[in-house]
């Protein structure tokens, strides 16, 4: 069974809330990583729900929008 995508948005607004208000820097940056996990999960399955097949773009948070983060090696298979 795979998740929703309104699961996955809802799993990744409430790392984003668990990393705002963590004291602790290892466990906000653990959060963060888990968040963003969750996001690239919704973008996946927002991409099923909707029938398309291609590699979808990510949504960047506003924090990693302004970073400008590349990931698109990480949706290439490795030979």
């Amino acid at each position: 069974m795979t998740p929703t995508s309104s699961f996955c948005r809802a799993q990744e607004a409430a790392q984003l809330a668990r990393a705002a208000n963590e004291p602790l820097e290892n466990v906000r940056k653990i959060a963060l990583s888990a968040a963003k996990a969750w996001n690239i999960e919704a973008v996946w399955t927002e991409s099923r729900e909707s029938g398309h097949v291609g590699i979808p773009r990510l949504r960047l948070s506003p924090q990693e929008s302004g970073r400008r983060q590349t990931v698109s090696g990480f949706f290439q298979r490795k030979p």
